[in-house]
């Protein structure tokens, strides 16, 4: 690697830590305020999507972008299409009015800092880096990488998953679960036909040469062509490991669940997933065992006559090392 792409990770990963900080922060506030005043009434029909240019620099928002959707800026066309693309996958498909379900204004900003390898949601906004060309182009030209991002805001105003430990993990499981599904539902894909990668369409050069071909792969959370290679089982988990690489195993979860009940991976388990995450209530700390009995009622409670989907849901998690049971206290218990 040269030095030259070390600086740029570098300076990534220091800027990825404060926001990570910010974040938090802006959960908490989300948290408290949802307590004190419950969810927001309907403040539009549907969310307006806004996208503005940090022009390289690392001030947040920048630069207002009039009609993003006739840019020739091909950063800021493909932020407004993917995210609009989005909130009508949301809508369509969950019946969702936004991150909040109140139609809340998706905001984005591109250009983000000089090479940054990353991109955020920081609890307000989205924001996405160019990429240093070798490891990653634009960010924001995943369509997984967009609504990966944007489901963090959808985490805030739901289950409020804190970002440590096996909650963590959940976090960004949810976000790589819901890239996932908006990349397919895009491409009119079934569960057979997808490829299950996250990150495939946003890698440089650099990283192709070396053999990878994705950030991370749902199907196989080990793969070596993975630049983010994650943990594929429950025993694997160890306290205080990073919600990317523990994500794996709720991951290989839900690909197993989705392909043994077939067609598009948005119907029976995407609306399992979803009715977790829409229904259980505030569950900061929730563990992944709670989050596999949370499916486990849902299945159940959405398809009662469709016994096959609580059993592939239970099949899922079992081969992951969480068999899941519906002797379970409910929301309340994981709410601490």
């Amino acid at each position: 690697m040269d030095s030259k792409t070390r600086a740029s990770l570098r300076r990534t990963a220091l800027l990825d830590l404060q926001t990570r900080l910010l974040r938090a922060q802006a959960q908490q506030f989300t948290t408290s305020a949802v307590g004190l005043m419950g969810l927001p009434a309907n403040v539009a029909a549907s969310p307006k999507v806004t996208v503005y240019d940090c022009q390289n620099t690392t001030s947040i928002p920048g630069k207002a972008i009039e009609h993003p959707e006739k840019s020739k800026d091909g950063a800021v066309r493909a932020t407004f299409d993917n995210t609009t693309g989005v909130a009508s996958f949301f809508k369509d498909v969950f019946g969702r009015n936004s991150l909040d379900d109140a139609g809340m204004t998706l905001r984005s900003s591109v250009h983000y800092g000089e090479g940054y390898n990353n991109a955020f949601w920081n609890g307000s906004q989205m924001t996405y880096g160019d990429g240093d060309g070798e490891i990653f182009i634009e960010l924001c030209k995943g369509s997984d990488v967009v609504a990966h991002e944007l489901m963090h805001g959808v985490t805030q105003y739901t289950l409020q998953l804190v970002y440590e430990n096996e909650s963590g993990g959940l976090n960004e499981s949810l976000s790589d679960v819901f890239g996932s599904m908006f990349r397919q539902w895009l491409n009119k894909e079934t569960v057979d036909s997808a490829d299950w990668l996250i990150g495939a369409d946003i890698l440089g050069t650099k990283a192709k040469s070396l053999g990878y071909d994705c950030l991370r792969n749902m199907a196989d959370p080990e793969s070596p062509k993975c630049l983010g290679r994650q943990i594929s089982h429950y025993d694997q988990y160890r306290t205080g490991m990073d919600p990317h690489e523990s994500s794996g195993v709720a991951n290989l979860a839900f690909y197993k669940i989705a392909m043994a009940l077939k067609g598009h991976s948005w119907d029976e388990a995407g609306q399992v997933w979803y009715n977790v995450v829409s229904t259980w209530g505030s569950s900061p700390n929730m563990t992944m065992q709670q989050f596999a009995d949370a499916t486990l009622h849902s299945a159940q409670a959405l398809y009662p006559k469709k016994p096959a989907v609580a059993a592939a849901v239970h099949e899922g998690w079992d081969s992951v090392g969480l068999r899941p049971t519906v002797a379970y206290a409910g929301r309340k218990a994981m709410a601490s």
